[in-house]
């Protein structure tokens, strides 16, 4: 519906990161707060898969989509980086086609090659077009005004910023003031 092109990769974990290229005229919070404002999103419409709790205690099985990675601090796997486990696992681009029947542990600095060799670059599009945050923007003001939804919390080591809600787990929150 926004129109944008989304680049997906595994994480070299057990995650799948989407990338999707943004204009360069954004602030550090107006990136998060779209990230925010699309998660809800797609916690509105799919409510009994997809889910933005910050806190693990709250998100079952659900999928999280993970606003915080677009924190100062946080750093990304890039594609085709190798992470540090025993068996080198790669943060490989992938298609959308074959993303649900993706294992990660399949895409190693062994395996890896080969796979480029066979599929090329996946991500090699990626800097033909970059998006404008104004409609996930908009989505955001609408969540604050219309459903009351501010802030989320922040990764534990950042600063407490303004709007934040408290930033502690339900369950040690010892006077029930949690969000």
């Amino acid at each position: 519906e926004l129109g944008y092109t989304g680049f997906v990769k595994t994480s070299g974990k057990g995650g799948v990161h989407i990338y999707v290229r943004i204009e360069p005229r954004w602030t550090f919070t107006e990136v998060r707060r779209s990230a925010l404002a699309f998660g809800r999103e797609l916690e509105r419409r799919a409510p009994a898969e997809v889910t933005t709790k910050w806190w693990k205690e709250e998100r079952g099985e659900q999928i999280f989509i993970d606003f915080n990675q677009n924190a100062r601090d946080r750093t990304i796997a890039s594609a085709y980086s190798v992470r540090p486990a025993p068996h080198a696992p790669v943060s490989a681009p992938v298609t959308w086609d074959e993303l649900p029947d993706v294992e990660p542990e399949d895409f190693t600095i062994a395996t890896m090659p080969d796979r480029f060799a066979k599929v090329g670059d996946l991500h090699a599009s990626i800097d033909d077009q970059a998006f404008s945050l104004e409609p996930l923007l908009e989505m955001a003001d609408r969540d604050e005004s219309a459903h009351g939804l501010g802030d989320a919390p922040y990764p534990p080591n950042y600063p407490k910023m303004p709007g934040e809600p408290k930033r502690v787990q339900p369950s040690k929150d010892r006077d029930g003031r949690s969000s």
